[in-house]
């Protein structure tokens, strides 16, 4: 029995390339240091001591900072390059993130949340590049999984030694995520092979050639529309829930880490080998519907009775888990083989850019939801809002999907 889980595993990782898995390293180090968003909300509300409309803003202003930095992040990918994008925005980053740290100025907070989202995300469609160019013939879902693995297992590590730094102080963790960030950026410097003359080569290559813009790509744009109201769903598990479980559950920060955690343990140990069984067995679509309807049954759990809160906000964190190992994987390869070498840095951002506004949206309207309504009237809401968007999934035409 054990000889053959671990063939599985063997199996699972097996045929991938050297540069894919020295990129997943560095994710796996960025994402160790990524522990400060999910505790916003808790520190603008217990640390700062303001309301939790206050916290909404100041999540909202990542997000808004994202769709900048995703929209500029893709287009400069595309004209220098995957490589020196992740090393500038993850320098930067980390280091407004330190600046950070040292304010408690609400408005000049509001500003750096800007600056700070704008860096870290002007390196995710040049990170997503990146996986593509690395990744072997075949391989894309795979590739994208161990990326997951390796981000997962950093999230794990982050949120919960997050949920503990925070229950001693809330501005360490924003010492420790810049840090990690810049340390991130020497790694790719030093180990990620640069790719010479890509500028050059690129303009070599395109005269000639009108390329597709993501936007006049019908399908993409239902498809990421329908992803942006997934995503929105999908962020209020690690932005507006956390809250939820403090001020309605009263659980505390270190064991709110913990709990979260168990999201990142679950996929490491599971998603790679669960995606090298079903990868190619079905259409994409059809993974893509199943996980967004778990993650839908995920928020419903939260309406259970509370007398054991431990219980039911870790079933509901494992509901959410097994939707997301379902969902995502597949949503990035539909991405990838809508685009090309030409324009897979726009097609990143457009995809990034919707996760971006998923997250102006779905902190805000989930907190003033929350606070007008009530919880219960949100976890309805949201979950009635993924048996939609599941439907959207299904009833697109992919007849075109491996066109460009």
């Amino acid at each position: 029995m054990f000889r053959s889980i671990i063939n599985a595993y063997k199996t699972s990782f097996s045929g991938l390339s050297k540069e894919t898995w020295l990129l997943s390293s560095v994710i796996l180090l960025n994402r160790c240091g990524y522990m400060a968003v999910p505790f916003m909300g808790l520190y603008v509300t217990q640390a700062l001591h303001r309301p939790a409309s206050d916290a909404g803003i100041i999540i909202s202003l990542f997000g808004i900072g994202s769709i900048l930095g995703a929209t500029a992040g893709g287009k400069l990918t595309d004209m220098f390059g995957f490589r020196p994008v992740q090393i500038f925005s993850s320098l930067i980053g980390g280091a407004l993130f330190l600046v950070f740290s040292q304010v408690s100025h609400f408005n000049t907070l509001c500003v750096l949340a800007v600056l700070i989202s704008f860096f870290y995300d002007a390196f995710r469609p040049a990170n997503f590049t990146a996986i593509a160019a690395y990744a072997a013939e075949g391989k894309e879902t795979r590739s994208y999984s161990l990326n997951r693995l390796a981000t997962n297992i950093g999230w794990a590590v982050g949120v919960s030694m997050g949920g503990i730094i925070a229950s001693f102080n809330y501005k360490l963790l924003f010492i420790v995520d810049g840090t990690v960030s810049i340390l991130v950026a020497v790694a790719i410097f030093m180990f990620l092979p640069t790719v010479k003359g890509f500028r050059k080569a690129t303009i070599e290559k395109m005269k000639g050639i009108v390329v597709r813009k993501p936007w006049q790509d019908a399908l993409f744009v239902k498809f990421i529309l329908l992803t942006t109201v997934f995503a929105t769903c999908f962020f209020l598990m690690f932005r507006v829930v956390p809250v939820f479980f403090k001020e309605v559950w009263h659980l505390d920060e270190a064991l709110i880490g913990l709990i979260l955690g168990v999201n990142g343990v679950l996929i490491a140990l599971f998603e790679m080998i669960m995606i090298s069984k079903i990868e190619n067995k079905r259409p994409a679509v059809f993974y893509i519907v199943i996980g967004v309807l778990i993650v839908g049954l995920s928020f419903a759990v939260l309406m259970l009775p509370k007398f054991l809160p431990v219980v039911v906000a870790l079933l509901s964190v494992i509901c959410f888990t097994f939707g997301e190992m379902f969902a995502i994987p597949f949503i990035n390869t539909f991405v990838i083989k809508r685009s090309n070498e030409f324009n897979r840095g726009q097609y990143a951002a457009g995809y990034t850019v919707g996760w971006s506004i998923a997250q102006v949206i779905g902190p805000t309207g989930g907190f003033y939801l929350a606070e007008k309504l009530g919880y219960n009237a949100l976890w309805i809401g949201i979950t009635i809002l993924l048996l939609v968007c599941a439907y959207g999934y299904s009833a697109l035409n992919y007849k075109e999907e491996l066109k460009n």
